[in-house]
Parts: C-alpha cells; structure tokens; sequence
C-alpha cells in the first residue's frame, strides 16, 4: 500500500517574507521615460553611421531625381580624380596593385574561410548566423541600389585594374568594408584589442579604396557610399542581435547560458535589486554554474545585520531563443514530450518559473522562498529573486540514508497528488541542509502533467537517490509510498532521452546501469512506453527544416565560391 502525504513531515524552513536581519531600503518606482537599469543602445559610434547612411541615402535619391545635383557630385568627383591622375607613377601603380588584393574576390575568400572556421570551431553559431546574413545583406543591398544609380565607370580616364558592372556604389569596397567590421566583431575580444582591430580595419578600408580610386576602378564617391554600407549593415546587427555583454567574444570554454555579470550589466542588476526588491547588494557572483544551462545562476550578498545572502537567476533574450530551438528540436525529433510550447516573451518565461515555484509552496513542498522579479532590461533582461539554501550541498556530495531516500520518495508523491510535475529530477536539483531535502530550479514545471510525465518524475528520483546508496533499498522504501504497478510503470516510461543529461553523466561515470538494476527488482515489467508523437504539425514542421537546411547549404556554398 501507498502511504499517505502524512506519512513524514517534510519541512520548508522558510519565511513568508525577506529575512528581518536584511537591511531594507525604500524601493522607487521608475518614472515614466526614464531609462531601464540596463538599456539597450547602438552606443554613439552606431548612432554616427547610421545617421550617416541615411544622410547618403537622402543625397543618393536627391541626385536621382535632381540633374544639377547630380552634375555638381559628379564635377566633384572628376576634380578628385584628376588630382589623382597627377600622381600616378610606374612605381606607384605596382603598389597600388598590390594593396589593392585586399579588395579581390580571393582575398575575401580567404578572410571568410578563415572566420568561418573560428566560429565554427568555438561553436559561435550566432556570431556565425549573423556573419553570413549582414555579408548577404550587404551584397544584396548594394547590387540592388547599382542597379537603381546605373552609374557607368569613371570617363576619360585610364582604368588599370579589372571591374565588372556598374560603378555605384562599390561593391569591393562593400564587402570589404563589411568582412573586416564582422572579423572585428565575431573574433575579437571587447576592449582594447577590439579597438585596435577596428584601427587596422579603418587602415585597410582606406588604403583599399585609395588605391582602387588611383587605378580608376572607383570614383571617390562610389568608393565611399560601399564603405558606409559595408559598415553601417554588419556594425548594427552586432551592436541589436549579438550585443557583447550578452555574446561576449572569449576563447575560453564556457556556456552560451552564461551572461557576463560585470561591467555594466553587474551595476544594473545592483541598482535593480536596491529600487525594486528594497535590498542593498553588497556582492553578486556565479553560483552553479556547472549545473546551470538555461539560464544564468547567482549569488547575491546582502547588507544585514548579519549579512545574508539571495538565489537569482538571470534571464535574457539569447534564453528565450535557446528555449525555443530546444522545444523546436524536440517537436521534430520526438513530436514533443509535453509542454513544449515556446515562449513568447523573456518576461513570460520569468513569469511561468516564478508561478511554478508559488505552486510548489502553496503545496507546503521543499522549495525556496519566491522574493519576486526583478526588471533589468524590459523584455529583455530579468531576474527571478528568491531564498538562498546557505549550506546546504547537492545530493551527489552527501550520504543517502534511508531518511533521505523517504523525503525524496515522498516529494514526489506530494508532486502527484498537488498535480504538479517538476520535470527535471536531477542532483544538481536536489539539496540536502542538516538532513532535510530542498528541491530547485522550476524553469520546466508543468501544471496538471499527464500520468507518463508523473512517472518520469518518480523513475527519476529513484536513480539520484540509487546513486548515493542501493537500489535495492530505494526499491524497498519506494513501496511505502507508491504500488508495484506505479514503480513498473515509471521505469517503463523513462529511458536515456527522458534522463537529463547529468543524471545519465553521473551514471556513466560510476560504470552502472541503475536503470536495469531497478527493472531486474521488479516482479514484473511493463513493455516501453512509447515517447513518439506524429502530427501533421510535425510533418509541416520537418518538411520546413528539411528545406531551410538546402537553402542554407546554397547560402553557404555560394559564400565559399564567391563573397562578390
């Protein structure tokens, strides 16, 4: 027989409010039209540009409609030439030619290959997605504003270099422009070296666009309208869609999931937590890390009487896309293993965890105090503040003895009966502090789960639990609490994929199948459930990735020909 809910008390220890030893300061509430604490901008140098291609793009349409525009930019751009034409030297002329490979279609070959393999090596694939769409961007752009110009070469003048189409603007330079901006920004560190590397790209532009206009391939104005597209197109989608406080460029080994917490992000999650949570932070460091792969995990110190700590998790907009791809791949691989609706917004997201955690303790289960959510960055940017376990360590570091086996078998049965699944039942998720055992981490929580989820959850339990003592044991404390039918029915809907990664990790590392040592106690077992899911949405769904697979492959395969 199943024992009841009462069976053992399981105490949360918690508080209903902050701790009165943390010092609390007034919070202020953010005047309309005042900035976030973390705001997103182009910064000054991408206001510049922009507003520079846009002044350009007015002037372009000005001079297309207007002859006398047109002639006086084009008596401008003659005058410039002649007075290049005076310095042209035998000696002078080799050179040109030589710096001018930097704008050659071999020269971007290389410089793309080369990138490409950076970031495909350090698995950069954003930094990677937007190389390739700004070079595209870039390219499509030009080729469809020479064609609205038709402006023909420079006349009367000897060309001494190969061209193709029309002048207007320059699509060398273009490409040029845009490859050494990406190269500065997809492989170079943030900082000084950045800054350096944006020098030496201005440099190259320059020397490239001189020597193309001392050959007569350019005019000087055809030369300057590709340079500004070149880089006002890539240095946008950087600055919008990989900012470098969330994608920063680094070489060392780390987690996407992993946003940097200094600088100024660091700054406005302090200004954040003091005007909204009313708490002063004194420290904010990593905390978790190597459990953590969805969101970014931390430990705040807070001024107190004694000083005392908060949980946060930090959630951002590279999350959400993570979370979307990760429910996406998993309609097409498998047709769904339940709630695998994305999504639609960071603060959503923030929202459906911090729900699932006042469930959990509306059900008098194990969890950590909810203190609320934090804005950083409107829709953006946000954190989920909640009790810190101090001195509590994952279940993998301690002894399971039989109390701990009980408490863990018994929160699950709490889960089933509060109709609740938790989803993720793993020991990076499970704590034990002076005995008790705390559960965490409430990002994949599912209200009302269907009976296969329920038995997942309880299998899953039982392998942590297997881990630190016997399975035996655990089979034997399991039937206090659940029938033989519910424990055979949960080992015979969890298998490798409904395992989270580190569990099957864990027990690889010990050189044991739990799994089949728990089947191999039972009196009976049931056949696999089956975890496949076909629908006509996954069909549309695999036929649409099937085809954006073959357009990308072209994609790729015409940049690896031809950058030009």
């Amino acid at each position: 027989m199943a024992a009841t809910p009462d069976a053992i008390a399981v105490d949360r220890g918690t508080a209903s409010e902050l701790p009165p030893r943390i010092v609390r300061s007034r919070r202020r509430r953010r005047p309309s039209g005042e900035p976030p604490p973390l705001p997103r901008q182009l910064n000054t140098s991408g206001r510049y540009w922009l507003a520079l291609a846009l002044a350009m793009l007015a002037f372009s349409v000005v001079a297309k409609v207007s002859t006398s525009v047109r002639l006086a930019g084009a008596v401008v751009d003659h005058r410039l030439l002649d007075w290049v034409l005076q310095l042209r030297t035998p000696a002078l002329t080799r050179v040109t030619h030589g710096v001018g490979w930097l704008a050659t279609p071999l020269a971007l070959q290389l410089a793309w290959w080369a990138n490409a393999a950076v970031l495909l090596g350090y698995r950069r694939w954003r930094h990677l997605f937007v190389w390739i769409g700004s070079i595209l961007t870039v390219n499509t752009v030009v080729r469809l504003a020479a064609l609205l110009f038709q402006r023909s070469r420079p006349l009367g003048i000897e060309i001494l270099g190969p061209w193709q189409g029309f002048a207007m603007p320059s699509l060398p330079m273009a490409i040029l422009s845009a490859v050494l901006v990406n190269t500065a920004y997809s492989l170079v560190p943030r900082g000084q070296r950045r800054q350096l590397a944006k020098a030496a790209a201005a440099v190259a532009i320059a020397v490239a666009g001189l020597s193309r206009i001392y050959l007569g391939q350019d005019h000087p104005s055809d030369a300057l309208v590709g340079v500004v597209i070149g880089v006002t197109i890539p240095l946008l989608a950087y600055r919008l869609l990989v900012p470098g406080d969330v994608f920063p460029v680094t070489y060392r080994r780390q987690r996407s999931a992993h946003l940097d917490i200094g600088g100024a992000r660091g700054q406005a999650i302090r200004a954040a937590l003091q005007e909204q949570l009313g708490v002063v932070p004194v420290d904010v460091q990593p905390f978790g890390w190597a459990g953590s792969g969805g969101s970014t995990p931390l430990r705040v110190k807070i001024k107190g009487d004694p000083e005392s700590y908060l949980f946060c998790k930090l959630y951002a907009a590279n999350h959400l896309r993570s979370d979307r791809w990760y429910k996406l791949g998993r309609t097409l691989l498998y047709g769904g293993l339940e709630d695998e609706k994305a999504f639609n917004s960071v603060r959503r997201l923030v929202q459906s965890e911090d729900y699932a955690l006042r469930l959990m303790q509306a059900a008098n289960l194990p969890t950590p105090e909810p203190y609320g959510i934090v804005e950083i960055t409107p829709e953006r940017e946000y954190l989920l503040v909640t009790e810190f376990f101090d001195g509590a360590r994952e279940i993998g570091e301690v002894d399971v003895d039989d109390a701990v086996i009980d408490q863990g078998l018994l929160l699950v049965r709490r889960l089933w009966e509060a109709g609740l699944a938790h989803r993720d039942i793993k020991p990076a998720n499970l704590l034990v502090r002076d005995g008790r055992m705390l559960l965490i981490d409430f990002s994949f929580a599912e209200v009302r789960p269907s009976p296969w989820r329920q038995a997942v959850d309880l299998a899953n339990m039982m392998l942590v639990l297997a881990l630190r003592s016997d399975p035996r044991k655990v089979y034997e404390r399991a039937q206090v609490f659940f029938t033989v039918d519910e424990i055979a029915e949960a080992f015979a809907a969890t298998r490798g994929l409904t395992m989270p990664s580190q569990l099957r990790r864990l027990m690889r590392a010990q050189g044991r199948d739990l799994h089949v040592e728990f089947k191999r106690l039972l009196p009976y077992q049931i056949s696999p459930i089956a975890i496949q899911r076909w629908s006509w949405r996954r069909v549309l769904l695999v036929l649409t990735a099937v085809g954006v697979g073959l357009v990308a492959v072209l994609i790729i395969a015409q940049l690896l020909t031809s950058p030009l």
